[in-house]
């Protein structure tokens, strides 16, 4: 295979056999995003669920800067954390920490938030934008988890229920304004700073540390594999063209099109947790 040579797999049998040969071989790293996640109930921004077209995600900007926003986001996220955090790991989750046991992976890379490759058996994930189960204070930095804030916002808000008409990524559902309103948010025990969830917001960046890491992984990598993700923002796209600079094959399995797509050695438009189950019942 030759990087930068899309491969076009109509026949599933075939995909799969390439697929595994790209595998088989060893040394790969993982690129996974929001698409994994979607067989679990945590819709995505931009695949076949498009949850993007029915709300914009939180910025870094207006959590940071606009105290009616983080009311929202923190009223929306009372409810919709839930959602996330009942969620168990699906085929896909449970298909890569298997890899990963069996020796062919160098290391798993995640741009999601939901904790399910670790769930799913996974070990030493990079979490490419934290983890909802976090919450940091921009004041003192002190990090707590989202259970302990569950309990203080549900001391604050004794009396509140709110109808959830549609579930988001990363946490967030939409709740009527009215709804909104009434949330009472706290801030840190410690300091009385904002608190925000331990990931990362659209606009905002990914440490530099993190992504160096990342980097590493890379070239010390035979392969890239990139799983349920458009690579629609930087943050994971950085990283295949890395790989497609430093000569390294990139495979994409992803349901419709990415932005890595003319980079890719190998392309397979297929369900996540069937392919990758198949996938592993195949690899030796």
């Amino acid at each position: 295979m030759q990087t930068g040579a899309v491969t076009a797999l109509q026949d599933e049998d075939a995909a799969l056999g390439e697929l595994s040969a790209f595998v088989a071989a060893g040394d790969v790293m993982v690129l996974t995003g929001a698409g994994l996640s979607t067989e679990s109930g945590i819709p995505d921004y931009r695949g076949p669920t498009g949850a993007l077209r029915r709300s914009l995600p939180m910025t870094y900007q207006s959590f940071t800067g606009d105290p009616v926003a983080r009311r929202r986001y923190w009223a929306r996220s009372q409810l919709g954390w839930r959602h996330v955090a009942r969620a168990a790991p699906n085929d896909g989750h449970r298909a890569v920490a298997t890899m990963q046991e069996r020796g062919h992976l160098t290391g798993v890379v995640t741009q999601n938030v939901d904790g399910l490759h670790q769930a799913g058996g996974a070990r030493s994930v990079v979490e490419l934008h934290g983890n909802l189960d976090l919450v940091v204070c921009l004041g003192c930095g002190e990090r707590t988890s989202r259970d302990d804030l569950d309990v203080r916002l549900r001391a604050a808000n004794p009396d509140w229920e709110a109808r959830v008409t549609a579930v988001n990524p990363d946490g967030d559902v939409t709740i009527a304004d009215a709804e909104v309103e009434r949330f009472a948010t706290v801030d840190c025990a410690s300091c009385g700073g904002v608190l925000k969830p331990d990931v990362v917001f659209f606009g905002e960046n990914v440490p530099p540390a993190k992504v160096e890491h990342c980097y590493g992984l890379v070239e010390r990598s035979r392969a890239l594999l990139v799983l349920g993700s458009s690579l629609t923002v930087m943050s994971g796209l950085r990283f295949v063209k890395r790989a497609a600079t430093s000569g390294i094959p990139v495979g994409i399995v992803n349901q419709g099109v990415t932005r890595g797509d003319d980079l890719a050695a190998l392309r397979v438009s297929a369900p996540l947790g069937r392919t990758l189950t198949a996938l592993v019942t195949g690899l030796i």
